[in-house]
Formats: C-alpha cells, sequence, structure tokens
C-alpha cells in the first residue's frame, strides 16, 4: 500500500514513546513524562495578548504570503543582531518558518539530489535522516562521543563520502547531548564546507535555553559562515510556543530562496495573527526568557543531584532543558527506559532513538515541575539498579 519511501522510513521515535506510555496509563500507573521536549511552562502572556488583539483583525484572516509577513522578519533580523550580533538583510536572508522541523525536512528538497549524501550529526534530531530519506539522499551519521565533548570528527569522513556530501546538518547547543560548541568550532566547520563545497544547516533551537552565564554564539557570526551556510531559529523552546508553529530561516541568500521554493510550492505560509505574536515576543523584553530560564535551572540542579545519588554521573548542562545521562551497567538504552516505564512510570527517551552513537545514554526532558522530578528520583532510587 505504501510508497517505497514510506516503507523505508524507521519508526517516529517520539510517536513509538507515544504508544508505550499510553499502554502503561491504561494500567492505571501515574505517569511522570520526562520524554518528548514539551515545554509545561505556558506561552507568556505578553505573546498570548498580541495574538488576540492581531486575530481580531480581519486582514490576518486570509492566505499569508510564503516568505512571511515583512514586520516578523524584520523583528527576526533585528533580534539576530540585538542577541547574535549578526546583521541580516530582512527581505532576502530571512524566511518564516512553521516551526524549524519543517526547514529541516524542506532543505533537503531543495538542494539534494538522489544519491547526494547528507552528513548529520548522531545522536541528533530524527529529521536530519528523514528529510534526506525523503529527498533521496544518503544519510552519513558523524557520531558525537563523550571523549571528544560531543563534538564530531570531521577529520575522520571517508574521501568518497566527501566527495558526494551536499549539506551537513549540526546543531549546538545540541539535542539532545546539551553539549556546546564554541566560535572555534564552528570556524572549522565554516573551512571544511566551503573546503568540500558542502552547504551548512545549523539548527539553533535551543540557543536560548541558556544557563549560569553562557550565551550561544550563532554560526553565522563565524567568518565565512554567510558565503555557505543557513541557521533556523524556533520559538518553541525560546517563547514556550511549541504548538504555534513558528519560527525562521536566517542565512545565505541563495539558500533561503531555495528553501522559499520549496515552502511556496507546499505550504501556504504562517497564520499573519501568529507571525505577529512572533515577532512581539522577539521585540519587547527577553525578561520572560531569563524567567524561563531560571526555572529550567533549579530543575537541572535537582534532577542532576539525584541522579549523582544513584551513581550516574550526568553533568549539569549550559544549555537546553535536557539531561544526557549515562545508563546503569548491564543495560542498554532501551531496557533502561523500558525499566524506568514499566517499573516506575517514568518515561524517557532512550539515546540509541537518536541514532546508534547515542547508546549508552537517556534523555530525561526537564520538562516537568520541581516536586513531580523530585518524586522521579524517589521513584528510581527504590529501583536499586
Amino acid at each position: 500500500m505504501y510508497s517505497e519511501r514510506i516503507n523505508a522510513l524507521p519508526p517516529y521515535l517520539f510517536a513509538a514513546i507515544d504508544e508505550s506510555k499510553a499502554k502503561v496509563k491504561a494500567k492505571g500507573f501515574d505517569v511522570i513524562d520526562l520524554g518528548i521536549g514539551d515545554p509545561d511552562l505556558p506561552t507568556h502572556p505578553h505573546i498570548v495578548k498580541a495574538m488576540c488583539e492581531a486575530v481580531k483583525d480581519p486582514k490576518t484572516h486570509r492566505y499569508p504570503s510564503h516568505n512571511g509577513l515583512y514586520v516578523f522578519r524584520k523583528a527576526a533580523a533585528d533580534w539576530c543582531e540585538r542577541y547574535k550580533g549578526v546583521k541580516l538583510d530582512p527581505e532576502s536572508e530571512i524566511l518564516t518558518l512553521i516551526g524549524s522541523k519543517e526547514a529541516v525536512a524542506h532543505i533537503p528538497l531543495a538542494f539534494v539530489n538522489p544519491g547526494d549524501v547528507v552528513l548529520y550529526t548522531d545522536p541528533g534530531y530524527p529529521v536530519y535522516k528523514i528529510g534526506t530519506l525523503f529527498a533521496g539522499g544518503e544519510p552519513y551519521p558523524l557520531p558525537l562521543k563523550a571523549e571528544n565533548n560531543f563534538l564530531p570528527d570531521l577529520d575522520a569522513i571517508p574521501a568518497d563520502i566527501l566527495k558526494r556530501a551536499k549539506l551537513f546538518f549540526f546543531n549546538y547547543p545540541n539535542n539532545p547531548t546539551a553539549a556546546v560548541a564554541d566560535m572555534a568550532f564552528f570556524e572549522k566547520v565554516v573551512r571544511f564546507c566551503k573546503k568540500n563545497e558542502i552547504i551548512a544547516v545549523h539548527d539553533n533551537a535551543y540557543c536560548q535555553v541558556v544557563f549560569d552565564g553562557y550565551k550561544a554564539p550563532s554560526f553565522l557570526a563565524a567568518e565565512g559562515a554567510m558565503d555557505i551556510g543557513i541557521e533556523l531559529y524556533s520559538h518553541s523552546k525560546t517563547y514556550n510556543m511549541t504548538g504555534w508553529r513558528i519560527g525562521f530561516a536566517a542565512g545565505n541568500k541563495a539558500l533561503i530562496k531555495g528553501l522559499d521554493k520549496v515552502k511556496s510550492n507546499i505550504d501556504s505560509g504562517t497564520f499573519d495573527a501568529i507571525q505577529l505574536a512572533g515577532a512581539a515576543a522577539m521585540n519587547e523584553s527577553q525578561a520572560c526568557v531569563t524567567e524561563t530560564n531560571e526555572v529550567y535551572r533549579k530543575r537541572r540542579d535537582i534532577l542532576i543531584k539525584g541522579l549523582k545519588s544513584m551513581g550516574l554521573e550526568a553533568k549539569p548542562q549550559k544549555a537546553t532543558f535536557y539531561i544526557w545521562a549515562p545508563v546503569p551497567k548491564g543495560y542498554t538504552s532501551i531496557e533502561f527506559t523500558e525499566t524506568l516505564l514499566e517499573k516506575a512510570g517514568i518515561v524517557a527517551t532512550p539515546g540509541v532513538g537518536f541514532g546508534a552513537a547515542g547508546e549508552g545514554f537517556i534523555r530525561f526532558a526537564l520538562t516537568q515541575p520541581v516536586e513531580r522530578l523530585k518524586e522521579a528520583v524517589e521513584r528510581m532510587k527504590k529501583l536499586q539498579f
């Protein structure tokens, strides 16, 4: 019944997790969900207010433009200059997105021919691989290892792979490992991509979820990055707007144009009222982001302390609302997540679900209140693994 491209796809990680969670809930278990990275905190009130005002205007009820309202793209450009030190033309170097996920899926359609190789970090966001398969490309994982601070070894890529490589997906602050990258690494990526004529796609969805004074740099701030790169931003994690589906792409004009060509033929753009609310989020005070990050920091510290008390040496991350922890000896990542779910009612994500290099680790999302995290720790302690 299904097409070959659909049959070739692996099961989508979070759909499988939802299915397992539903089975445990059906047995009457009180489930604590630390699986998917969906903020439990509400969208900030001033953003909701802007949306309510915008949706009352009949002008927002018609088809939106495929590339987005200028007011949103201008807000995005101003935000990038203000917080990332990158100056962009809102007309040609910014594109409104229906969340950054759709851009990850659409970019291979714009630039990859059947047989082209797409490099991507492993463990990584599953759509890097899935979008490549949809486009007929060949995904090639670059393992992220603890001994390399979860940065890929670009020098270890075989020459025959480099000859066919067209895209490179990478993501820092990183999902799922919570690793961060400095400007020296981004500059190395620029040199690597220029030398091998590869398009750099930096997924920067977690750049504002930061702690302990850390500031995540923009890849586009690296010298020469605008020549070969595109960067994806999302309102989902920064402003607790996962359900709104809003974000933007920034970078090289030709790359933005290529992505826009795909979007203009596939989707009808982002609802104007949501774009106006998204513009308000970027234009107004960012104190709400700081407040949200402090909530995540407190949760991080509690869960890290609890894991360490059980002998799981998870490190406090500088960014993202994830904790990437090693599984206990004698378990695979899937076995451990199954144990947590079936015996403690805790949903977490097996590292191997993000790629083969994720084996041996588990990801916890800090998307539950402090009291629920404390309860999760107590439940895990009783397992005595």
